[in-house]
């Protein structure tokens, strides 16, 4: 069994027990009152006495198991105000004391149940058994019985127990509950499939690629079990303070019996000393944070990481897979000019299709996102790490780098022009052939992830003084970034130990943060302060080193992350100066005799309930105040996003028609204009339109100024005024097709509007994911 399947049924039943003493002693007070009431004072002290020496009994128990364990807390002091109160005669107040101390014990639960709530959703969803196929019979297993290469049917709304491959169709998943990801994702065949994501479609089979032990989802419930019973060293620093306060009560409470003479002052200090918020309020705080983050797709592994988070002087960053996607992504296209990009495109990730090699994967993805419809090839013969070739729609296709296109084609002006377009820095060249002819390359890079300049200013806001980039990758690709990112230092051709060299190194100025993803990071990763793992395609070990890892592929969590940290230690810290504060002046109230012992009783509940209450506030979102906030649901971002994936291939027929042009017959020319100009007014204007009219008077209406997004407005401005100008050029064409001027003009305008309307939609993702509610 788990530890965290021991854990819980214990926390219940001290939950349970728990409620029973608060039941007990709220029957003894109420039975006490209504004798009482009745003009029977010998039975309600009686019921008074009897309900106190049984909450008394329990919590001395209590006292003595943890003094075993070498556990040491204020309940003591509670221990003190209802023994002294039964030995003085103060059976109402001894009542009360016990009252407040279970009903308090019972909001101290609620609010921990509360605050682990996004922990325990996780730990919940684990499964127990699957459905297996075996001897072509489906049989419900243990999840324990599956091994890799088990054929497992995942029926809707079942999570799924182990990962693996989807083996056939299409799966669609509901990943929220690990990553914060509010829409469902589709996985096509030969996709992976993550274990704790729950099936939101029909029914799929899939192949498991681990046993259900060493799955992503079973190391994601170990991180939660050790985050609920980790401290915090700001909770740890509060058990030290309760022997302080301790002492300073006892004095106290002394000190006011010898000057005044009268015991029940000394009870009094000790009712209002009963118990005290700082045992209260900071766990809950501090597990609140937890929580909070376990909401945004961040696993913090317990208290201690989320403080020093909040402490961050340094951060280093991995390159690949951190800064960048991780991924190659198809960033450019060049190809003949009699023929289509996209269908030169269509036809490589066609065949491609066969194919396992990761940049053979990145080209069908790109054709996918295009929406463009891919066919079966026949008679495909692969050379590993080379290329591919086979027949699509009846054409010879071959698909792969330079030294293996270039041995199945015959030599042409454009195969030499292409040889040099593609030499590149930091950029992969897949070429593609056609029955024996080169039809075109593709250019692809791993990108600087979109966030990653917004993610870097925000975290400078958030305190962090120093951000280098250490990577293992060359040092002039590596110094590229720095030039627009503004980094403090780059340190390039890294090895493993290298980089935990360089956290050493960094952490004179304060502490340090790693960020990576890959196995070679985990070393820098267990020596950092804080190491963060970018866990949603990262590997096992660099999460397992990790002290905070990042469920879903953004970096901007990090900063979400960094930012209820600090809120968090700042509501524990409010919620332990203003409770000692009041607690300690109550307590001298009493001493000079300003409160009865059953008035002290009632203040300090009333203390507790104010403290309990406050550090419940790390579990929200920061209040504003009466300035308005502009808001942007994560749904609504991840549909503003789609639209602008869906409208790239507009944006690349821009440069695709540019290159046209300028070797296309002048004849041909007027029609190749006409077609773009209508695509353009068809597809890109229709949105920019939608996004000045609806998206932007939305977004300005929960703004604090009523002026904001007008630089976005400006551009759409910009983008009509340009598209504008082309149908006045394309109508000015004399008969005969551009002049020399004109075909110019027209390829000057093109790459304007292009550059224009990438950079718009950059800005506009940037803005998008800014305005997200990730406080």
């Amino acid at each position: 069994m788990t530890k965290s399947r021991v854990v819980e049924p214990f926390w219940q039943g001290r939950e349970l027990g728990r409620r029973i003493l608060l039941s007990l002693i709220a029957v003894a007070l109420l039975a006490g009152t209504a004798a009482w009431l009745a003009d029977r004072p010998d039975l309600s002290a009686s019921s008074w006495a009897a309900g106190t020496a049984i909450i008394l009994a329990s919590l001395i128990a209590e006292i003595v198991i943890s003094l075993g364990r070498k556990e040491f807390g204020l309940d003591l002091i509670a221990a003190l105000a209802m023994g002294g109160a039964l030995l003085l005669g103060e059976y109402l107040t001894g009542s009360i004391v016990a009252l407040m101390y279970t009903g308090g014990q019972a909001l101290e639960d609620f609010a921990q149940r509360r605050a682990r709530r996004e922990l325990t959703a996780l730990l919940n969803r684990v499964p127990r058994t699957a459905a297996r196929y075996a001897d072509g019979q489906l049989q419900e297993v243990s999840i324990e019985e599956l091994n890799p290469g088990a054929r497992i049917l995942i029926r809707r709304g079942e999570v799924v127990p182990v990962d693996g491959n989807v083996l056939d169709g299409i799966a669609v998943l509901d990943e929220s509950a690990l990553t914060g990801e509010a829409l469902p994702v589709r996985r096509g065949s030969g996709e992976p499939v993550t274990s704790g994501t729950m099936n939101a479609g029909d029914a799929f089979e899939m192949v498991a690629s681990s046993a259900a032990s060493d799955s992503t989802y079973a190391a994601i419930v170990s991180l939660v079990a050790a985050a609920k019973a980790a401290k915090a060293p700001i909770v740890r620093l509060a058990d030290s303070y309760a022997l302080v306060f301790l002492v300073v009560t006892i004095v106290l409470a002394g000190g006011a019996w010898i000057a005044s003479g009268e015991a029940i002052r000394a009870l009094a200090v000790l009712v209002i000393a009963t118990p005290c918020p700082l045992i209260l309020a900071v766990p809950i705080a501090i597990i609140s944070g937890v929580s909070r983050c376990a909401g945004k797709g961040v696993l913090v592994k317990g208290g201690g990481a989320l403080e020093m988070l909040a402490r961050m002087k340094t951060v280093i960053l991995d390159k690949t897979g951190t800064i960048t996607d991780g991924r190659a992504r198809l960033i450019e296209i060049k190809t003949r000019t009699d023929l289509d990009p996209m269908e030169v495109l269509r036809l490589a990730a066609s065949l491609d299709q066969g194919s396992h090699h990761v940049i053979a994967r990145a080209l069908v993805a790109a054709a996918r996102e295009r929406e463009l419809k891919l066919v079966a090839p026949s008679g495909s013969l692969e050379v590993a790490g080379s290329g591919m070739t086979g027949n699509i729609d009846g054409h010879e296709i071959a698909v792969g780098g330079w030294d293996f296109v270039s041995a199945r084609i015959v030599e042409t002006a454009f195969s030499r022009e292409i040889r040099e377009w593609i030499r590149r820095d930091g950029t992969v060249s897949v070429l593609a052939a056609k029955d024996g002819i080169l039809a075109g390359a593709f250019l692809l890079a791993d990108e600087v992830r979109p966030e990653a300049g917004s993610v870097l200013r925000r975290l400078r806001d958030a305190g962090v003084d120093r951000i280098v980039l250490a990577t293992g990758d060359r040092t002039e690709l590596a110094e590229s970034l720095q030039s627009f990112l503004g980094l403090d230092s780059v340190v390039a051709e890294l090895k493993p130990e290298d980089k935990t060299r360089i956290v050493e190194a960094e952490r004179s100025a304060g502490p340090v943060m790693m960020v990576g993803d890959g196995v070679n990071d985990a070393p820098a990763l267990a020596a950092a302060d804080v190491g963060v793992a970018m866990g949603a395609r990262g590997a096992a070990a660099s999460s397992e080193a990790a002290d905070v890892v990042i469920l879903v592929d953004r970096l901007d969590r990090l900063v979400s992350a960094i930012r209820i940290a600090h809120r968090s230690r700042s509501i524990a810290l409010q919620s332990v100066y203003m409770g000692m504060g009041l607690s300690v002046a109550g307590m001298f109230a009493a001493a000079f005799g300003y409160l009865t012992p059953v008035q002290g009783a009632l203040l300090q509940e009333a203390i507790d309930v104010v403290a309990i209450l406050n550090a419940l506030r790390a579990l929200g979102s920061p209040n504003h105040g009466w300035q308005k906030t502009t808001h942007l649901p994560h749904a609504e971002l991840m549909q503003l996003e789609a639209e602008h994936r869906a409208l790239m291939d507009v944006v690349d027929e821009l440069r695709h028609t540019t290159e046209r042009i300028q070797n296309l017959p002048k004849t041909e020319i007027r029609k190749e204009l006409a077609d773009l100009d209508a695509l353009l007014r068809r597809r890109l204007l229709p949105h920019e339109r939608q996004d000045d009219e609806e998206l932007y008077p939305r977004l300005r209406s929960r703004a604090a100024t009523p002026d904001a997004f007008a630089g976005m407005s400006r551009a759409h401005m910009e983008i009509q005024r340009q598209v504008h100008s082309l149908t006045s050029l394309r109508k000015a064409l004399g008969a005969h097709g551009p002049s020399p001027a004109q075909r110019y003009e027209i390829q000057r305008l093109l790459h304007g509007l292009e550059a224009i309307t990438r950079l718009h939609f950059a800005q506009e993702l940037e803005i998008y994911r800014l305005l997200e509610d990730e406080q």
